[in-house]
């Protein structure tokens, strides 16, 4: 499978995810969201394509990685294709040398755990319902972007708010919920307080909530009661759908690589 191949896959994915959504089937979405929550790091096209190919995936890598980890592709499973940049290098200005630059992109494959064999892997800690210290290294990550938090005892029925640079949380949630809260509004920070915001204010919250969603699911916390019904993020424009998975994509790994570093 070549990289122009691969991109059709992705632009299939997302017509047969707006499908879904305009007749009213919002669990393609949510199942999408989840697995941006369980491949972060890899780009909203990559975790497409791994949706499509293996919706049961839980651990990639490549064919190496899972060597060094002590495990190995077991004969005859088939890799999941992903796009890799492919690094060159482009002239510069006199003086400054050359520089390395994306000229384009290939396939590459990596395989799901389930399709290898080898040493055990270690457990994530199960949040069971409490985040501990991840909401300090969450309030870690918007401290190093400049964004205050204050705890405040009434927010006219809001649980809570974002005003760019500040965030108020209402006091005396329970752990999962503050959590929730703060990513969420940490998500407004993120995509919505610039002139490329959408422009219509149900957009911007089910952004925030979708990210919020990513971002709860990937530390392990059960959310799927609290979990909003994000099919009016498709508004019968699949163009707009896919900014907007772009976007949160995006703005999930920054939050989630950060809490990874704190």
């Amino acid at each position: 499978m070549n990289a122009d191949e691969l991109k059709k896959l992705t632009t299939e994915s997302l017509d047969h995810l707006s499908a879904a959504l305009a007749e009213g089937h919002s669990e393609r979405l949510s199942a999408l969201l989840k697995t941006m929550a369980q491949f972060h790091r890899y780009s909203f096209h990559n975790v497409c394509l791994i949706g499509r190919q293996r919706p049961d995936a839980t651990r990639v890598a490549g064919f190496h990685a899972w060597r060094k980890l002590g495990r190995f592709v077991r004969k005859g499973e088939k890799g999941i294709a992903i796009l890799a940049p492919i690094v060159g290098r482009k002239e510069a200005d006199a003086g400054d040398g050359d520089s390395k630059t994306v000229v384009g992109f290939r396939a590459a494959y990596v395989f799901d755990v389930a399709q290898t064999d080898g040493e055990p892997l270690p457990e994530p800690a199960d949040a069971g319902g409490d985040p501990g210290a991840t909401t300090d290294r969450l309030k870690g990550a918007m401290a190093s972007h400049g964004i205050a938090v204050d705890y405040v005892q009434e927010l006219g029925g809001a649980l809570g708010t974002s005003s760019g640079g500040r965030i108020q949380v209402l006091t005396g949630l329970q752990p999962a919920s503050e959590f929730m809260v703060l990513a969420h509004e940490f998500a407004h920070e993120l995509l919505h307080h610039g002139d490329d915001r959408p422009g219509s204010r149900d957009t911007r919250e089910l952004e925030a909530e979708a990210v919020a969603f990513v971002v709860g699911h990937a530390v392990g916390l059960d959310i799927t009661d609290a979990a909003r019904d994000y099919i009016h993020l498709y508004r019968g424009d699949s163009t707009a759908l896919a900014q907007s998975l772009d976007r949160i994509q995006r703005t999930a790994s920054t939050i989630l690589a950060a809490l990874d570093a704190g």
